[in-house]
């Protein structure tokens, strides 16, 4: 048994592989994962999470989740990303760091350890009755 399109996918994909690692250009390493815990919650380029720390609870008024993340990017670069990639999945600022979508609220700890490193520490809980 053959499979022809499977084929050709694949060399597709490894000449675009080559052709990325040969320019030198960082496409796959630059491309933003997501938190571990929340599966919509996009991970900043340049940051890890410490997935040991992550915890998730779910309660009767919604899901509490807590989740970690660190890397060698400045504070500010920090807090602009998440300003402008939040609302693009439906996230309304509520004030700095906290944000709403739907029953949830997430806020976001961001402290600079130097000039270049940061850690950030992920909240979702349920919004607030009212």
């Amino acid at each position: 048994m053959h499979f022809p399109a499977a084929r050709r996918f694949l060399a597709v994909l490894l000449a675009v592989t080559v052709a990325v690692a040969a320019a030198g250009l960082p496409a796959l390493a630059e491309t933003p994962g997501f938190v571990s815990v929340v599966e919509d919650l996009p991970l900043m380029p340049g940051l890890q999470e410490d997935e040991d720390a992550a915890m998730v609870f779910d309660s009767a008024a919604g899901r509490i989740v807590e989740a970690h993340a660190s890397g060698e990017v400045a504070a500010d670069a920090v807090r602009a990303f998440y300003a402008d990639t939040l609302p693009q999945l439906g996230w309304r600022r509520l004030s700095d760091g906290l944000y709403a979508r739907g029953a949830e609220h997430l806020s976001l700890e961001i402290a600079p350890v130097s000039k270049t490193a940061t850690t950030v520490r992920f909240a979702l809980r349920p919004a607030p009755p009212g």
